[in-house]
Formats: structure tokens, sequence, C-alpha cells
């Protein structure tokens, strides 16, 4: 009796553990589609954004601090990018891109290319506007595969209840807001 008992609850620990770990892998392996917002207001869009916090990436390893993103739009509709940031030793890093628009009706679905050569722009990565604020103060950026995240904001600071709000974004759009490091802007 005692060992069909110990059999039952072994059994009953397995089912237990394998449908919990069906339900993280088909999060991860299946997550819903992310959206972007219903528009984008490109001249309200445009201009600098302080960097917030990111998902840690490999083109952003040397940069420490005061991390930002300077939109431009051009007359031909594409938008000029320049990112920079400071590195540890205090040096700073600038970074210029390009970025077009691929979903006209939202304007929320950008494409962008740090990569030029004979003048002609290459390897183009999603950027997608997944949160907006309806003033323009704050902005969540992000991609389809969850790889790449970014939380921007117009001023080098946000207060506790908007990084509340953006991380209830983050969470319903499936992005864990663990996996978000938050980027020191100590500007003198």
């Amino acid at each position: 009796m005692k060992n069909r008992s110990l059999l039952f609850v072994s059994i009953l620990i397995l089912i237990t553990l394998c449908a919990s770990m069906t339900k993280s892998t088909e999060n991860i392996m299946n997550p819903k589609e992310l959206r972007t917002v219903e528009y984008v207001d490109i001249h309200s869009y445009v201009g600098t954004w302080y960097e917030i916090a990111k998902i840690p990436n490999r083109f952003q390893r040397k940069c420490s601090r005061n991390t930002t993103a300077t939109y431009l739009l051009r007359k031909d509709g594409k938008i000029d990018v320049i990112n920079r940031c400071v590195t540890a030793s205090g040096d700073t890093i600038k970074a210029k891109g390009t970025a077009k628009i691929v979903d006209a009706k939202s304007n929320a679905k950008l494409k962008v290319s740090f990569v030029r050569l004979f003048g002609i722009s290459l390897f183009w990565g999603d950027y997608w506007i997944i949160g907006l604020d309806k003033d323009y103060s704050y902005a969540i950026v992000g991609t389809p595969g969850r790889k790449y995240g970014w939380i921007l904001s117009r001023n080098p600071q946000i207060s506790p209840d908007t990084l509340s709000q953006i991380y209830s974004i983050l969470r319903d759009q499936d992005y864990d807001p663990e996996d978000f490091e938050m980027t020191p802007q100590n500007w003198q």
C-alpha cells in the first residue's frame, strides 16, 4: 500500500512538472504576435530620446551610461538615426544609421540600418513601436522575436509609476521586464 501511494505521488509530481514545462515552453516557442501602437505621428516622435532601459545586446556592449537616440526626419521620408553613449572610460561613442517606415498606415513599424557600403544601407533590423505615451513622453521599442527591446523617454529619468505602466505593457506583449537592464543617466 505504501509503495502504491509513493508511486501515485511521484506520477502526480511528474505530471505537474510536465504541465508547467509545457506552458513555459509554449510561451517561449509561440509568443503572442507583437502588436504595435495604432499610430505614430512621426513629427512628434522625432527628436532626442534617453534610453531608460534595454535588453542587453552585443552592439551596445561598450555603452555604460548616458545613452541617447536622436531621430531626424529627412525630406525623402527616411529618418536619420544618431545613437550616442558614454563608455566606462568616459569616451563617447556615436553610431549613425537610417530608418525607414515599413507600415505607412501606422508609422509604428520601421527598419533600421547602421551599416552602409558604397552609399547603400545594409542589414536592416526591425524597430517596432509597441508602447507610446499619448504626449510622447515615453516609448517602448521591440522586435517581433523579442530578442531586443528598449524603453525610451524624453527625460533622463522617469517616475516609478510610469515605469510600472511600461512594465505592464511589456508583460502584455510577452516581454519579461526582468530582461531589461536599467541605463544610468547621470547628466551634469
